[in-house]
């Protein structure tokens, strides 16, 4: 996927990599089974309560309706997978492992 812009009034599940030129936009979650390395936006419409979740979590700016954060310099960059979650809690994104219950 390189340097599109995929918007889209619902959920979005990509199956592979976004690559850092690709920008996702969603009203709903965003659900990457791959490396999330572009900009994304979920709750693009003002949902709060949407989420993104990835295998490999190294956006160049996440977006959950109206709050906007980005990685830290070190983030995406030890070669090791480990598959998270971010989502609004207390007014903030937190980013957390992806784990079943």
């Amino acid at each position: 996927m390189p340097g599109q812009t995929i918007r889209h009034a619902g959920h979005v599940v990509v199956i592979g990599d976004v690559n850092p030129a690709v920008e996702i936009v969603a009203s709903g979650d965003v659900v990457v089974w791959g490396r999330l390395r572009g900009l994304v936006h979920a709750g693009a419409g003002g949902d709060s309560g949407a989420w993104v979740c990835a295998l490999q979590l190294a956006p160049t700016q996440l977006r959950i309706a109206d709050r906007i954060t980005r990685p830290p310099e070190s983030a995406g960059r030890t070669g090791r997978w480990s598959p998270e979650v971010a989502r609004i809690e207390d007014d903030n994104i937190v980013v957390e492992a992806w784990e079943t219950n």
